[in-house]
């Protein structure tokens, strides 16, 4: 999972500065007894702590993150509904400007320190004032007040779900922010520590080596450790696909977060062995350059997207990815399946380039489309695109980059220097679709998620209002969501390619998993239970 290589953490540059070995500073204790042997081990494609500042990770962190830190609430995708987790209930005034949360008594912080609403106040308030990663999501909230030592009052701005957005993947964590002392809390962090209130914490991290980190049971957990639990939570980072599925197969993990649909398969029906085939909100976007070069023009724009062989990209990713109407996913509101939608059409892309002077018999055109290296499904993406346009006299040159370069190429200074597609992931902060639209298609001064440089001032208002709008008129922002939708089909600054299926092939052995489109590839350590 990667937005663009999985999201990136604005701080990310810091830990460079730092060792790449380092140990948990939580008080140690001895594990629990219930399951004290039983381990589970998660292999992933790529590193996992990107950052570690729960104020600002923004990317691949988000799955252990999930596990050492907690929520006020927490977003059920089989229910639709938002769950109690720090916070056990919670009340919003008739105006829903003010939002008051009851906490969860005998939570206690990884450090020792027992939770009160000072702490939830300081969170967010750090959080806000760090202005990085999905930070945003508060934008609503004006101030906070620890009302009394186990409520929290948010008083906003204008009306907004808080209930919904406090159950966010990225920026809503709980954290200790006296965990540091007299030490500036965010190179605390960064140096690899935490201050969470989850079930499990810090055993060690070792960035770069094949067994990443390690988290063990916290003993004072408020859940308690009653029952079947893991009590070691490993993370090992497998780039391979081959030998994840090698690794599997001989018990060396518990789990791998994805293979391809043919490795995925061959677990299918075999003894000892699960899987699972759920349909995530993670998309795949071409973000085309705007800002420079033939793309610029709407007419090749719309000229590329006609020539996709989209059905033809979904049967070679063999299940691992569904058909997308608009830019919202299926599952959440906003989404329609009725939008205008490119489809393959070679002929009226021919018909499209040839009147911009290009295609069979006019100009050749040169393009330049980048993939997150080591990303099978991008890269089987790259080449299937530049097939496509191949035959239209349009000579696509694929370059599989790691990340940081990708990223930075994108965001570079001249418009001339930028790939002409960028081949990038997206999925919601929380369960809504104001984050496609507030990070990828807002006007901004400076590039940053916006990596087609679309600026477009009818949408610009059209978004500022629609969060707003949301909380006091749901029917409206639902029609604004299609307008939007729509403006953007017309334009197309970047095209839906698909979501992707989540395919994970895991041990018999493992109980309880269930996956959460909220929480992209998290597996909530705490709620799998051990079996045999």
């Amino acid at each position: 999972m990667q937005r663009g290589s999985w999201r990136i953490a604005c701080v990310a540059v810091v830990l460079a500065m730092f060792g790449v070995a380092c140990q948990g500073t939580s008080t140690e204790k001895t594990t629990p007894s219930p399951g004290a042997n039983a381990t589970f081990t998660y292999d992933v494609n790529s590193q996992v702590m990107i950052g570690w500042d729960p104020a600002t990770g923004y990317s691949n962190e988000i799955i252990a993150m999930n596990n050492m830190y907690e929520q006020l609430t927490r977003y059920n995708s089989q229910t639709q509904q938002v769950e109690p987790l720090l916070a056990t209930s919670w009340t919003t005034s008739s105006n829903g400007l003010t939002w008051t949360f009851t906490l969860r008594p005998g939570v206690t912080f990884h450090t020792g320190r027992a939770m009160t609403s000072a702490d939830v106040k300081a969170s967010i308030d750090r959080t806000i004032q760090v202005n990085g990663g999905a930070s945003y999501i508060w934008g609503p909230v004006k101030s906070i007040d620890a009302s009394t030592p186990d409520t929290v009052t948010f008083h906003l701005k204008y009306p907004a779900p808080i209930d919904l957005i406090a159950s966010a993947d990225y920026a809503a964590y709980i954290y200790d922010t006296k965990a540091s002392g007299s030490e500036d809390l965010g190179k605390w962090f960064e140096q690899g520590h935490e201050a969470g209130t989850g079930p499990y914490t810090l055993e060690d991290w070792n960035k770069g080596q094949e067994i990443e980190l390690r988290l063990t049971s916290f003993p004072d957990y408020w859940g308690g450790w009653d029952g079947a639990h893991y009590t070691r939570y490993v993370f090992r980072v497998t780039p391979e696909p081959t030998t994840a599925a090698q690794l599997l197969r001989s018990g060396q993990v518990s789990m791998v977060e994805r293979m391809t649909p043919q490795l995925w398969q061959s677990f299918q029906g075999q003894d000892g062995f699960q899987t699972t085939d759920d349909p995530s909100w993670q998309t795949l976007l071409a973000m085309l350059n705007t800002s420079a070069g033939p793309l610029a023009n709407q007419s090749v724009r719309q000229a590329v997207a006609s020539a996709i062989d989209y059905p033809g990209m979904i049967s070679a990713l063999h299940g691992g990815a569904d058909q997308i109407s608009g830019y919202v996913p299926p599952g959440l509101w906003g989404h329609f399946d009725d939008l205008s939608n490119p489809v393959f059409d070679a002929t009226n892309a021919q018909q499209m380039l040839e009147q911009a002077g290009y295609g069979p018999g006019g100009k050749a055109m040169d393009l330049t489309l980048t993939y997150t290296q080591g990303d099978a499904d991008e890269q089987l993406v790259g080449t299937l695109i530049k097939s496509n346009l191949a035959k239209l006299n349009v000579n696509v040159d694929v370059r599989g980059l790691a990340w940081p370069a990708q990223w930075s190429k994108a965001k570079s200074s001249n418009p001339s220097d930028r790939q002409d597609i960028l081949l990038f992931y997206w999925w919601p902060d929380y369960a809504d679709p104001y984050s496609w639209f507030i990070n990828l298609f807002h006007t901004e001064s400076k590039p940053y998620f916006n990596l087609t440089y679309y600026s477009n001032p009818q949408l610009d208002g059209l978004i500022d209002g629609v969060e707003s709008q949301a909380a006091t008129d749901r029917p409206s922002a639902i029609d604004t969501y299609k307008q939007m939708q729509d403006l953007l089909l017309q334009a197309m600054p970047a095209i839906s390619l698909y979501t992707q299926v989540y395919q994970k092939a895991l041990l018999s052995s493992v109980g309880g998993f269930v996956e959460n489109p909220a929480y992209p590839n998290v597996v909530f350590g705490y709620e799998l239970t051990p079996q045999g």
